[in-house]
């Protein structure tokens, strides 16, 4: 289950810069690919060593580093050796928390953003932090966990169809930011099947699973919230915003990504309406239920109140009572006591208590 804080007390009391994992931890090792590509040329390779990315630091093709599971805390040293990176990036890389943002260092722009996905044990929903780093000829890309969510952006690639391949680092780093928005109605569709499920167990039999199934729900909708509201803003600063480093053509298409933020973002707030619409109703039938076991118990005790009087009243020790001797006196009282619980009945149904 994700925690919506991550925990920062490790970080108490150190100066700015220091560069501390904040997340899971991963037993595997960091992997690090590069696709050094133009239009005419395409080049994918896996490397042991982050210094190996400089061999295409003077080149003019695009070259993408994506580096998986970023808690090693001397790659990510290495990683702005290398590229001379600010200190307070990489304590953002680091610090898997962080909210979505855009900063400009001028040669180079710094971007954080929050991916999400389903998890497949329990239905849940998992948030995990993407940084990406765009410069004049380069992009780089670093995530918590390998997710596979850039997969189809390598098959682009290695086809050569489409524009990646003739237009630079600028519109590769609008396509990673597109994918993880496209991915965002991948888990959205996700929660709507949820949400159905839960309308037709309210209406048919809800039970106190139903209620923890609510609570849950609300739970996912937080984590998606606090991912995907700030990232509005983040896609509006890179369209409007005056770096050099993306060009106006690209800026239509990060436009587009801008829209599909909105729609997202409308989406979710109607399922949050519905989530808490849910658990109105749920409280509602349960209460409507213990209404109505409490107006049968109550209608049976209240027929049950003339008849234990009148059980009561021959039930005493008298000697002298003129119908105890009398031969059809029991059948009588009987036959009484039911045309009394028959007047009731009828009685109440006219007033359509029952």
């Amino acid at each position: 289950m994700t925690k919506l804080v991550k925990r920062r007390s490790v970080k108490a009391g150190l100066p700015p810069g220091t560069l501390v994992y904040i997340g899971d931890k991963e037993a595997e090792q960091a992997k690090i690919s590069v696709i050094d590509y133009d239009e005419n040329e395409f080049h994918e390779r896996t490397l042991s060593q982050i210094r190996e990315c400089l061999a295409f630091a003077n080149k003019t093709a695009v070259t993408w580093v994506d580096v998986d599971l970023v808690h090693q805390v001397e790659l990510i040293e290495k990683i702005g050796e290398c590229y001379g990176f600010h200190p307070l990036i990489l304590e953002d890389i680091l610090n898997t928390d962080q909210r979505p943002k855009v900063e400009d260092f001028g040669e180079y722009l710094y971007v954080v953003l929050r991916m999400l996905a389903c998890n497949g044990d329990n239905n849940g929903i998992f948030s995990e932090q993407i940084s990406i780093i765009l410069g004049s000829n380069y992009v780089i890309s670093l995530q918590e966990r390998e997710m596979g969510v850039f997969a189809s952006l390598r098959e682009r690639l290695r086809s050569g169809k489409g524009r990646m391949r003739k237009l630079g680092a600028d519109y590769l780093a609008y396509a990673l930011l597109d994918a993880v928005v496209d991915n965002y109605f991948v888990v959205l569709e996700k929660i709507g099947e949820r949400v159905e499920k839960l309308e037709e167990q309210l209406v048919s039999s809800p039970t106190p699973d139903t209620l923890h199934e609510i609570h849950k729900l609300k739970r996912d909708m937080i984590i998606i919230r606090k991912s995907v509201w700030p990232l509005r803003e983040v896609i509006a600063a890179l369209e409007r915003g005056d770096t050099s480093l993306i060009s106006d053509s690209t800026r239509v298409y990060l436009r587009d990504v801008y829209d599909h933020t909105v729609h997202v973002i409308d989406t979710l707030e109607t399922f949050r309406d519905m989530v808490s619409g849910m658990l109105d109703i749920y409280l509602s039938s349960v209460s409507h239920r213990l209404n109505e076991v409490m107006k049968v118990l109550t209608i049976i005790a209240t027929i049950f109140i003339p008849l234990t009087f009148i059980v009561g009243v021959y039930g005493m020790n008298f000697k002298f009572m003129p119908e105890l001797e009398w031969h059809w006196g029991y059948p009588a009282l009987l036959l009484f006591m039911l045309g009394i619980v028959a007047g009731m009945m009828v009685y109440f149904r006219k007033k359509r208590w029952i």
